[in-house]
C-alpha cells in the first residue's frame, strides 16, 4: 500500500517538474481559449524569449532556452506579422540569433504557427554602423 502511494507521489511529482522545466525555458507564456458560437475553440498563445535560430531559406524559428531534448520549431507563413516595440511593420531579414522579442501562436496539428513577433528594442539597436576613414597624403 505505501509503495503504491510512493510510486504515485513519485510519478506526480515528475510530471510536476518536466512540465515546469518546459514552461520556465520558454520564458513567459500566457494562453487565452476562445470559443465561437458554432463550439469552434481557438488556442492563442503567447510567449518570450530570444531567437536561437533563423535561417532566411527556411520557414521556421527557433527560441533559446528550450530545455527539451528536441527543438521546438515555431513555424511563420505569409501572414505572419513581425513588427518593432512601437508597432512598425520589420522585414523577416531584420531578424538575427539573441534578440529578445515576444511573440504570438496558434496550435496547428502537431506545429506551432506564429501569428505574430514583437522585436523587445528597435532594430536600429542591433543595426552594425561602419565608419571610413580615408586619408590623402600630398
Amino acid at each position: 500500500m505505501k509503495q503504491t502511494t510512493l510510486a504515485k507521489i513519485f510519478a506526480a511529482g515528475l510530471a510536476c517538474s518536466m512540465g515546469l522545466a518546459t514552461v520556465l525555458a520558454q520564458g513567459t507564456s500566457t494562453t487565452t481559449i476562445t470559443t465561437d458560437p458554432a463550439g469552434t475553440t481557438t488556442s492563442v498563445l503567447n510567449g518570450s524569449g530570444t531567437i536561437s535560430t533563423i535561417a532566411p531559406d527556411s520557414n521556421y524559428v527557433v527560441f533559446g532556452g528550450e530545455a527539451t531534448a528536441e527543438p521546438v520549431r515555431y513555424y511563420h507563413t505569409a501572414k505572419t506579422v513581425v513588427v518593432d516595440p512601437e508597432g512598425h511593420a520589420v522585414q523577416w531579414t531584420a531578424l538575427r540569433p539573441d534578440m529578445p522579442v515576444r511573440y504570438t501562436y496558434v496550435r496547428e496539428g502537431d506545429r506551432m504557427v506564429i501569428t505574430k513577433v514583437t522585436l523587445e528594442k528597435p532594430v536600429s539597436f542591433y543595426e552594425k554602423t561602419t565608419t571610413t576613414t580615408t586619408t590623402t597624403r600630398p
